[in-house]
């Protein structure tokens, strides 16, 4: 797979995190990395704060290397619900940061935990900031950055407004764009005009599928047009990850084989059909 692309396909951690909350997968994170591995995925994007044990960069290492993965990126999901990072927070990110300096190349992706969508624009503008500081400290670290909208309806990342205002006034020199196509599409847009709208911006994806009822669904059985979404990846030569992170209802009941299945689906169904 890695062979026939300019890029790299990864599974998130999310798919086993939902289950339960994460209490049901709690701590294993060995587990995840041998089943991503077996999916012939090249790559992970683990939770910073559900790494357990392997937030030691150097038994994460090891382990990676034991099943011939890489780490490709690192979520740092928070609140960030003040007008600027708690001191908790704040320490939280640094330790991330800090993770990632032992993994050249490999990205922080930030995340908002949806928490409401009241006042919008002070929290709106809160947030940019937050994430511009955290991404400016992580650059001088030399970690790249990125940032990933969500679309629950709590997510003040959700709409398209939400996109414009956030998306243009992040600082482009210290991070880049997740565009998560299922989110997107949830969120009342069009993944592939979306994306070619801030293109400038994209430096990580995430795929997942969305059925609408009511929202996702295993990969390739909903309404994301993700041979589309690929083939203009491929076409532009983009050079980053590709991150599936599957939601639909069956993660719940056996995320082992929604990452099995996301890992054929891929070889077996999309890659085959990009010119």
């Amino acid at each position: 797979m890695t062979q026939q692309l300019p890029f790299r396909f990864g599974s998130e951690v999310y798919t086993w995190f939902m289950n339960n909350d994460g209490e049901t997968y709690k701590g294993q994170l060995r587990h995840m990395i041998e089943v991503i591995a077996k999916a012939e995925f090249s790559g992970i994007q683990p939770i910073y704060s559900w790494m357990g044990e392997l937030s030691d960069a150097d038994r994460l290492e090891a382990k990676l290397k034991e099943q011939g993965i890489e780490l490709a990126a690192l979520s740092l999901a928070m609140d960030w619900n003040g007008a600027e990072e708690s001191e908790k927070e704040r320490a939280e990110a640094d330790q991330a940061i800090s993770l990632l300096q032992h993994f050249p190349g490999a990205i922080l992706c930030t995340v908002q935990k949806p928490t409401g969508r009241h006042d919008l624009a002070s929290r709106r503008h809160n947030l940019v900031n937050i994430v511009n500081s955290i991404s400016r400290r992580a650059m001088e670290k030399g970690v790249p950055c990125s940032f990933h909208p969500n679309s629950p309806h709590t997510s003040i990342t959700r709409t398209e407004e939400d996109y414009r205002v956030i998306l243009e006034a992040l600082d482009s020199t210290a991070t880049g764009w997740t565009p998560d196509v299922g989110h997107i599409i949830n969120g009342g847009m069009d993944p592939l005009e979306k994306m070619k709208e801030y293109a400038s911006l994209i430096n990580h994806m995430h795929y997942k599928d969305w059925d609408g009822a009511p929202e996702f669904t295993l990969m390739g059985k909903g309404k994301v047009d993700l041979l589309a979404i690929t083939q203009w990846l491929k076409d532009r030569d983009y050079k980053g990850w590709i991150i599936c992170e599957d939601e639909g209802k069956e993660a719940l009941e056996d995320p082992d084989a929604v990452t099995l299945h996301d890992g054929r689906w891929i070889r077996e169904e999309l890659v085959p059909k990009l010119k």
